[in-house]
């Protein structure tokens, strides 16, 4: 691989599963920090802060601050802050993450149908019942726009996979007619916002993930190195279907150190370029 200036990194199904470490990740994000390579943490996280993310990762021993982080609500806060400036937004989200929509006007429940600019969908959960998905509907037909921070379709946790918010948006889209516009990954603008933030270049960085679609191929297609762990929501299936094939393929964050080439890291990264070693199900 070529000298590497700058690493970004999804979190869930990468370094954790249900916030839990995956087996050699918190090791390996100390030797990538040991080694001076600039990293930055991208989320489509919604249910957290970029606060409240760190003092979990740190508590497990992952070497980060807030300042690491980059979560699709704080990429959204600027995009509506950019694209619908002082738009009423009406939030479809589980989890409080207002303290990473700095400026963002939100309106409740109690809003009627003309208070609402924007219908802003974070990530599923028990909130997505059909009561919140239908006054959703009706705001967007009555002329609001529709604003997603992904399109995920499912998550891992400890438990198995779990319907995320990407299954309901296509409905919201396809009911009212509309299409959603996206600030999270597979977004080009978040992966220019977290380059940005590190001062690289695309032909500079690599993107790690577990969705092939939405973290590794979203981000080659941006001019990114991709880099698919074989951990979190892989499927060999999803694998075998993707539009295009990942630059690189290693069983677990573990193995990115030797990847990069950095000195003390642990061998055997089972890489893949194209080649047979990139293969699911192995």
């Amino acid at each position: 691989m070529d000298p590497v200036r700058a690493v970004l990194i999804d979190i869930d199904g990468v370094l954790t599963v249900s916030w839990q470490p995956l087996p050699g990740a918190v090791e390996a994000l100390r030797e990538i920090r040991a080694a001076g390579l600039p990293f930055a943490l991208v989320t489509n996280t919604t249910s957290r802060t970029r606060a409240s993310i760190a003092e979990t990762l740190a508590d497990a021993g992952f070497p980060v601050t807030a300042e690491d982080i980059l979560t699709a609500p704080a990429v959204t806060a600027a995009y509506l802050a950019e694209r619908f400036p002082g738009a009423r937004c009406h939030l479809l989200n589980s989890g409080d993450i207002t303290a990473d929509l700095e400026g963002v006007s939100l309106v409740g429940e109690a809003g009627g149908p003309g208070d609402v600019d924007v219908v802003l969908v974070g990530g599923a959960g028990p909130e997505f019942g059909y009561e919140a998905l239908d006054r959703a509907f009706g705001y967007l037909q009555r002329g609001a726009r529709l604003v997603a921070m992904h399109r995920n379709l499912y998550w891992r946790t400890a438990e198995g996979l779990r319907l995320d918010s990407g299954a309901f948006l296509a409905g919201l889209e396809q009911a009212a007619r509309t299409e959603a516009e996206v600030t999270g990954k597979p977004s080009p603008a978040f992966f220019t916002a977290a380059l940005r933030r590190l001062g690289a270049g695309p032909g500079e960085a690599v993107m790690v993930g577990d969705d092939i679609e939405s973290d590794v191929l979203a981000a080659q297609r941006a001019g990114l190195t991709g880099v698919l762990v074989r951990t979190g929501k892989y499927l060999p299936e999803t694998h075998r279907s993707a539009s295009g094939e990942p630059d690189h393929v290693v069983d677990s964050f573990a193995d990115l150190p030797a990847l990069l080439g950095l000195r003390g890291a642990r061998g055997g990264a089972g890489s893949g370029s194209g080649s047979g070693s990139g293969e699911p199900g192995a």
